[in-house]
């Protein structure tokens, strides 16, 4: 690899490294800030890095953002900000925060104070560690950009790219960064991470000990950074092998330090081994009862083992050793070795038996033709040993029957107790979905028996199926159900010490856990978006708010107080106002429960109302479908059949056509002039119909009328009103034509374009060329607007005349058009008659 650049912000040397490192842990260790939570305590250090300089001015020590760009920085959304960093601080003394408004006295930042930054330099000088120079903070903030910074790209600047923990956020994120700012700090040149001395917890790791004592946080905690870390491509894991066999020391290695002083990583394993490899004590490191180091010991002055001699070997059990006490879960084969040096418990003879000293009395044959060799050690021949049973086990015989004759596919075989039993799958269930979701769990799965395997599977795909319920996409589903198992066998310690694998996975690994009422919280952590809970964060803000009230009022109360006392009275009440708030709890539940059943009882009313409804109507609709067409006296027509509903709709629209053509062509006073005008748009539309009839007629078969002439005459009305239908647009075009022509929409036409005109911007010249376009484009907006609404007008007019004069129209009654229904022949000529 090439060696980095000179201008690297992470190529720090020694002193400068060592001069952050003192100011990150005086700012973390302030009173204020220390306790606080990792968010809180990650913001301190970025409005610290970003803090102008003293110049001698009002805003010497103030960092301006806002809360967006703040919990970008952290990975986080605005309501963390504002709930788990500006309030805690405040509250501590740790920050101070002042709005900054605009003109118009809407919030535009937030200028910020670091406290103990103000104090230190205050009170302690140049000499304080907190005391950095402008230089020094422009390094540290370099060094914050490079890690996590979450890139921009200002206008006729250069872009500065995203960090390397850019992309990580919502939960612990803000510990990731902090977690990986303090490791680059406490790492030289070499790119190897300074571990801490002393004994260490061995399931955890010297590793995931330097992490909890860099952060604060517990030896499991700093695993799981760890692991983060590595898996973000931070960091990488190796333990280097000697010729003797053993291991060498357990090491890790920041790989961004490395690549910027250009390090090979060629023989880095990133994935290698597990936490366990980093138990190795440092070089000098003292015995196994020596006391921890202190995190202050960590990153001191002077050079470090890991960057003097990076290279050095440390002595470790050799690789996958167990200790001693840890001992395997499940019964392995052991296959004897074939050694002829003497030792003690190797076979003597050909016939593989231990000497007589070890068996004397103890190699009884069972009887005169068998041996126990069946059932007992397989080197004893003749007999039993001590305590075995002078016949084979049962057991025995049925795992040797289940051996022989087991089949395929985990069916049930008979054995030799009687009893039906179903062969255990080793691996994982076929279906590629339980197989991403259980691979954490491959091991618990190898000790399950058949029916338990069974259990667990559908136990599976309900927790899948679930998932999917809750807005999760299918293909995300099984990796979130698989991280679920992975984070419950952190919590337990690993799977070697679950005791009961079926219990474990049926009540704690697959179960979801809700921290809050939300359905889709799982452990504080939201199941359709993977972020931080926030309904969860609200549970705990009003449980602290109801602590807090509670404790004031008894101080208010009673003054006081011993801490003892106060502590035991503010329990007892808040123990009182859980069993409060659950009574309340189930009050509700009740009351829900009798609603719900109140909404099932209204629902099925509603549904039998509904299917009475639709049976009474199925009735109406048959009794009106049995009825005669009132128009030509067609049976089983619904009361009007599709023929002469087509004449009545074209009767209809002929007579709106004409009173359009009668709007502008006739006089609106003179009855005899509209009747006029209707009557030959009337004509000409009845000619246009004809027109069409004969061209239809013409075409059709003289057999196709026979056969059906209800359908011809019902074509033939459907034409009338088609060709009635596509003239009326034409006669409503001429009316508003002929309607923009007259004297009220041309009065109009003029009025709008003399507004236009003496509109403000067009006041310096009016006869322009814009202002004639507008004017004229007003104008005639305007005339079409004056015809529309005369056309509405007179139209209206024309319809009340005419309901008043000629009265309600009704079918004529069947006194009048029976006889003439009887006077039409039966015979062939009844198409005829029908079509015309």
């Amino acid at each position: 690899m090439a060696a980095a650049s000179s201008g690297d912000p992470l190529r720090l040397g020694r002193k400068m490294r060592l001069r952050l490192l003192a100011a990150i842990r005086a700012l973390l260790a302030d009173p204020s800030i220390a306790g606080q939570p990792d968010a809180a305590r990650l913001a301190t250090v970025v409005l610290y890095a970003k803090s102008r300089a003293p110049q001698g001015g009002p805003y010497d020590n103030v960092t301006s953002i806002w809360v967006a760009e703040l919990g970008r920085w952290m990975g986080v959304g605005e309501s963390t900000v504002h709930r788990r960093v500006l309030a805690p601080l405040k509250k501590s003394g740790g920050l101070r925060t002042e709005v900054v408004p605009d003109a118009l006295g809407r919030p535009t930042g937030l200028r910020c104070r670091v406290m103990p930054l103000v104090r230190a330099r205050a009170g302690g000088g140049a000499n304080h560690p907190l005391a950095l120079s402008k230089v020094e903070l422009a390094t540290l903030l370099h060094l914050i950009e490079a890690l996590f910074g979450h890139g921009w790209a200002p206008k006729d600047k250069e872009p500065t790219p995203p960090g390397l923990l850019a992309g990580r956020k919502g939960r612990g994120a803000p510990t990731d960064r902090l977690g990986l700012l303090l490791m680059v700090l406490h790492t030289g040149s070499s790119g190897w991470l300074q571990l801490c001395g002393g004994s260490v917890d061995k399931r955890e790791g010297r590793g995931a000990v330097t992490m909890a004592r860099l952060l604060g946080c517990s030896p499991a905690g700093g695993r799981k950074v760890l692991a983060r870390l590595a898996e973000a491509g931070a960091s990488a894991r190796e333990r280097k092998g000697t010729g003797t066999g053993m291991d060498g020391k357990g090491r890790i290695l920041v790989l961004p330090v490395a690549r910027a002083y250009g390090r090979d990583l060629t023989v880095v394993e990133a994935a290698q081994g597990s936490e366990s490899v980093f138990s190795a004590r440092p070089a000098g490191a003292g015995g196994d009862l020596a006391p921890a180091v202190e995190a202050v010991a960590l990153g001191a002055s002077g050079e470090s083992a890991a960057e003097t001699a990076p290279e050095a070997e440390f002595p470790a059990r050799p690789a996958g050793a167990e200790p001693h006490t840890v001992h395997a879960s499940v019964v392995t084969p052991v296959v004897p070795q074939q050694l002829d040096c003497g030792f003690s418990g190797e076979g003597r003879g050909a016939e593989g038996r231990r000497p007589e000293r070890a068996c004397a009395g103890e190699d009884q044959t069972v009887d005169d033709e068998t041996a126990a060799a069946g059932t007992g050690s397989p080197m004893a021949k003749g007999g039993p040993l001590r305590g075995e049973q002078p016949q084979e086990s049962p057991v025995d015989e049925r795992v040797e029957q289940h051996a022989a004759g087991a089949g395929a596919g985990g069916r049930p075989k008979a054995v030799g107790g009687g009893k039906t039993q179903r062969q255990r799958r080793v691996a994982l269930p076929a279906d590629l979905r339980l197989r991403v979701a259980l691979a954490p769990v491959s091991w618990l799965w190898e000790r399950l028996s058949g029916w338990q395997q069974d259990q667990v599977a559908a136990a599976a795909k309900t927790e899948l199926s679930q998932l999917a319920g809750l807005g999760v996409a299918a293909q995300r589903a099984p990796r979130l159900l698989a991280d679920r198992l992975t984070g419950r066998l952190e919590e337990t310690g690993g799977e070697a010490l679950i005791r009961r694998p079926f219990g474990w996975l049926i009540g704690r690994g697959l179960v979801r856990r809700p921290s809050c009422s939300d359905r889709r919280c799982d452990d504080g952590t939201r199941l359709d978006t993977g972020a931080e809970c926030e309904n969860c964060g609200n549970v705990v803000h009003i449980r602290r708010a109801r602590r807090a009230r509670t404790a004031a009022q008894i101080d208010r109360e009673l003054p006081h107080l011993g801490d003892d006392q106060r502590r035991r009275l503010i329990e007892e009440r808040l123990r009182e106002q859980a069993a409060i708030e659950a009574e309340d709890q189930a009050r509700r539940r009740e009351q829900a429960r009798a609603e719900k059943g109140r909404r099932e009882e209204a629902r099925a009313a509603a549904q039998e109302r509904a299917e009475h409804e639709r049976v009474a109507a199925a009735a109406a609709e048959r009794v009106r479908q049995a009825l005669v067409c009132e128009d030509c006296g067609q049976q089983q027509a619904g009361g009007l059949c599709e023929a002469c509903g087509y004449r009545r709709r074209t009767a209809e629209a002929m007579v709106e056509a004409g009173l359009t053509a009668a709007a502008w062509a006739a006089d609106l006073d003179d009855a005899g002039d509209v009747a006029l005008v209707t009557s030959g748009v009337r004509a000409s539309l009845e000619q246009e119909i004809a027109d069409v009839h004969s061209g239809y007629l013409g075409a059709l078969d003289p057999a196709g009328r026979s056969e059906d002439p209800a359908g011809v005459a019902a074509v033939l009305a459907y034409g009338a009103l088609r060709t009635v239908e596509e003239a009326l647009p034409e006669f409503r075009r001429s009316a508003l034509k002929q309607l923009g022509r007259s004297e009220e929409a041309e009065a109009e036409a003029r009025r709008a374009y003399r507004t236009e005109q003496n509109r403000r911007w067009y006041r310096h010249n009016p006869n322009g060329a814009d202002a004639v376009a507008a004017a004229t484009k007003a104008a005639d907006t305007a005339r079409k607007r004056a015809a529309e609404y005369l056309l509405a007008t007179r139209m209206e007019q024309l319809r009340e005349r005419a309901l008043a004069g000629s009265g309600p129209v009704g079918p004529a009654p069947w006194a009048e058009r029976l006889p003439v229904l009887a006077a039409r022949p039966l015979d062939g000529n009844t198409p005829t008659a029908v079509i015309a």
